[in-house]
């Protein structure tokens, strides 16, 4: 899960803002975790302190990404590298800022689990969150993976590979950019 950002355009650390009555941080814990997904990995970066102290995040490992002012692409080389250290055959990736994701949309996506997977949810005609990373792929999403870009180079160059998942039915990608057009 990846939560180092500083939320410039936010106002602060999207880690620490609660909507509806708990930590963004730990709603994608427990949507990711209620989703059949573990071992769980946070990436952390601003505010790294204050969010271990604030957040009830029992069971995860966290992962300091202390490049983290340098975009979102250098926290998942960062999760993808520590998760490299473990036995994982695959990754899913869900961002700190999207709410409205389900635990349902994480085990429709997690189901099409596999070392060579690449997979996302759809909304729509649109590819969004989450992203199943298959271990056959870390090294080329890693290198890929610059300022905000995170994996969508890697996904579009490979776009005939990627299985997608409807997920618009039980989910909602929408991240909160600004505090004015979060979603409620």
């Amino acid at each position: 899960m990846l939560a180092a950002g500083g939320g410039r355009r936010y106002g602060g650390p999207k880690a620490l803002v609660r909507h509806e009555g708990s930590l963004l941080v730990e709603r994608a814990v427990a949507t990711v975790r209620e989703g059949g997904c573990a071992p769980i990995f946070v990436v952390l970066g601003a505010a790294s302190a204050e969010v271990r102290a604030a957040a009830r995040l029992d069971g995860v490992t966290f992962v300091e990404n202390d490049g983290w002012k340098s975009g979102m692409g250098s926290s998942l080389r960062v999760g993808l590298d520590a998760l490299g250290a473990t036995d994982a055959d695959c990754v899913v990736v869900l961002l700190v800022d999207t709410p409205g994701v389900t635990a349902e949309a994480v085990r429709r996506v997690a189901e099409k689990a596999g070392r060579d997977s690449l997979v996302t949810g759809t909304y729509g005609p649109r590819r969004g969150h989450p992203v199943l990373l298959g271990r056959d792929h870390w090294s080329g999403v890693s290198s890929l993976a610059t300022a905000d870009i995170g994996a969508r180079a890697y996904l579009t160059a490979r776009s005939a590979s990627v299985q997608t998942v409807p997920c618009d039915d039980v989910s909602d990608d929408t991240d909160m950019d600004v505090p004015e057009t979060s979603p409620s």
